[in-house]
């Protein structure tokens, strides 16, 4: 709450004002620039977030989860998976008011990559990532055989 509260007192009205309407810009710029590849069930303007649905029939194999690890290869943070419940494979995408034109048009281009080694090579967005120390997890197992545990340094252990 008070990084919250310290952002708003910072931006006062006016700025508050002027960054929603860039993140409202940025959503409908990346669902625009999607649209022609990612199905998008709710296609319309929308405000500061919009939800594709992360599936194709010409990419059997292929969820969500996958397009969301791929991202990872690409330094890129993934979107939230599988909400909303209503849509199939979902993807919401939110971007934020800080982003860049640049940012934004490396994001849509990594994201229509990604659409298109789904059907040439599948097997690359089902073992990502690549270039993370432990590769993919087993989300799944972690949520079942749940291990909480504190890492401590070397020097703080004992």
């Amino acid at each position: 709450m008070p990084r919250v509260f310290t952002y708003m007192i910072m931006l006062g009205g006016e700025g508050l004002r002027a960054a929603s309407e860039h993140a409202v810009l940025n959503a409908n710029y990346i669902q625009a620039r999607l649209r022609d590849t990612y199905t998008i069930p709710y296609d319309r303007i929308c405000m500061h977030e919009f939800v594709a649905e992360g599936h194709w029939e010409d990419a059997s194999g292929i969820h969500a989860l996958d397009i969301s690890k791929r991202l990872m290869d690409f330094g890129i943070h993934p979107p939230t998976n599988y909400f909303p419940l209503i849509v199939p494979e979902a993807l919401m995408i939110e971007p934020t008011e800080t982003e860049s034109k640049e940012t934004l048009d490396v994001f849509a281009d990594t994201m229509i990559k990604i659409a298109e080694e789904a059907r040439t090579n599948p097997e690359l967005l089902q073992t990502a990532p690549h270039n993370t120390p432990f590769g993919r997890l087993d989300e799944v197992k972690a949520a079942r055989e749940l291990v909480l545990c504190c890492w401590l340094p070397e020097e703080q252990e004992g």
